[in-house]
């Protein structure tokens, strides 16, 4: 027990509550090993904004189904520190002109105040919860599509440069463009022109600006890339993929009838003028590609309310909590990342070209032991399962799957590496091949012996050079290194082994 009366426990707890347009949400997370660890997600369906009349007034129903909503969170609240909780409420509340009256009984089922936040204050904590849980470097275009309001936020690193909150949202555009429930050409042609009029007066601000990559970071992208992967797609979002996904839900004639692969129960209703939303959106930016993003309002809720977790390195944050949780020798894995980048270094800019790559690489060498935690038989194994099941704030999906790929194939059996999107086919390839030689080379876990070598690469092919003395006197790293080399040149791409007498590399 503490002297504030609190326990280690409790006061490890935070929770963000918020309060959408569409579905009341909270999240409770704790604090563990300089990581954030997820202990639930509830979520539930209030549909507020579907119960406001023309007069802004939310129905006695609306606010019924919030309190009893509300009523349910209460009691996962009682254990926490009050700080550690933070409860907000967004477009809907925004706009109801009832909402004093709602938030009365609310407040008092909760015992904790909720806030009113206005679109900005929105959009801002919005994109700090996307960059607290997704990495990259340049500037961001981050798009949440919520039930009532759509937030557009360009920033870099932890600081927004530009944002807004736009009055439209799947809840509201349901009912604007979508009301007889009829799915054709001319009511997505309305929808996506009524988007298109809201984000107009703010486009030239935002393409002045740029930025170097898009993300969503709303149910409404994470719907539709979960829609795509069953559908055999990959992950990234783009124009041609929302416009077959709308001639797939035109195809279903009327909204009781849709059914897409991969479109859930849950979503279907606000399907149509999510995806009207965001083709306006990526029509009106010329947006070329889209990711999901990591986090979004909830995230930048709790990440506010951990102070020692602000505006740190998210991937290096999530490696050493990697590191720590299943006691990882670090200095064996930074040896073998540094080994790692220096091969690639060394090779031509363009051999490994995608400036990303770099990092994943780094990545990868760090926790290249984590199957080890599990069993040396199989450890490989053991590494692409574990790396597929944790939650890796600062990768995306693509990124994790390319991660537990490397590491599933880090050390004896080799194979060519397909079906990742991560990087290029052969970026990946050429990743695994620096990743298996740095493993070799860093064999004695010590980086006083770490042997000097030079590569060089000539398209696939690798040519290493080592110090002869060196070799001499470890049979066993030079017995590997062919070994290494039959296996690369086995699947045509040759790595050769050479030797200066004088140690010269």
């Amino acid at each position: 027990m503490r002297r504030d009366g609190t326990t280690a426990h409790t006061s490890s707890l935070y929770a963000a509550i918020d309060l959408g347009s569409n579905s009341f949400h909270m999240l409770v997370v704790r604090q563990v090993a300089g990581s954030v660890q997820t202990l639930a997600k509830i979520k539930r369906k209030v549909r507020l904004a579907a119960g406001m009349n023309a007069q802004r007034q939310l129905s006695d129903e609306a606010m019924q189904r919030g309190w009893e909503c509300l009523a349910l969170f209460s009691e996962r609240l009682q254990d926490f520190e009050a700080d550690h909780i933070r409860v907000v409420a967004t477009a809907a509340l925004r706009r109801a002109s009832n909402a004093d009256a709602f938030l009365a009984k609310a407040n008092q089922l909760l015992g904790h105040n909720i806030e009113i936040i206005s679109g900005e204050e929105e959009a801002r904590t919005i994109y700090q919860g996307v960059a607290h849980t997704s990495g990259g470097p340049g500037k961001r275009l981050v798009v949440d599509i919520g039930g009532a309001s759509t937030e557009l936020i360009i920033g870099q690193q932890f600081e927004p440069a530009l944002l807004q909150s736009l009055n439209m949202g799947c809840v509201t555009f349901l009912e604007d463009y979508f009301a007889d429930r009829v799915l054709n050409q001319a009511a997505f042609d309305a929808a996506i022109a009524g988007a298109k009029a809201e984000l107009a007066p703010h486009m030239a601000a935002y393409r002045a600006l740029g930025w170097d990559c898009c993300v969503g970071a709303s149910g409404t992208v994470q719907a539709l890339q979960e829609i795509m992967v069953t559908q055999g797609m990959d992950e990234v979002i783009t124009l041609e993929k929302l416009h077959r996904l709308r001639d797939q839900a035109i195809a279903c004639g009327q909204m009781d009838a849709l059914d897409i692969d991969g479109l859930t129960l849950e979503r279907a209703l606000v399907f149509p003028s999510g995806l009207s939303i965001l083709i306006a959106i990526f029509e009106c930016l010329d947006v070329t590609s889209m990711t999901l993003a990591g986090g979004a309002l909830r995230e930048g809720l709790v990440y506010e309310m951990m102070t020692a977790m602000r505006h740190s390195d998210i991937r290096a944050r999530t490696i050493a909590s990697i590191q720590s949780r299943y006691q990882l020798d670090e200095a064996h894995g930074m040896a073998v990342a540094q080994t790692a980048l220096d091969l690639l270094h060394q090779c031509p800019p363009d051999w490994v070209p995608e400036p990303h790559a770099s990092s994943l690489l780094h990545a990868a060498a760090c926790v290249h032991e984590i199957g080890l935690s599990i069993g040396f038989k199989q450890d490989g194994d053991h590494a692409a399962y574990l790396i597929t099941h944790l939650d890796l704030p600062g990768f995306t999906r693509a990124q994790k799957q390319l991660i537990a790929t490397l590491l599933r194939y880090y050390r004896e059996q080799l194979v060519r590496i397909d079906g990742q999107h991560a990087l290029s086919a052969q970026s990946a390839n050429r990743l695994l091949r620096l990743l298996r030689l740095a493993v070799i080379l860093c064999h004695r876990r010590d980086s006083r012996v770490r042997p000097l070598s030079r590569l060089c690469a000539d398209g696939d092919a690798l040519t290493l050079t080592l110090d002869s003395t060196l070799l001499d006197s470890s049979p066993l790293l030079s017995a590997e290194l062919e070994q290494e080399a039959l296996r690369q040149s086995s699947l045509g791409q040759p790595l050769v082994v050479i030797t200066h007498a004088d140690g010269g590399v």
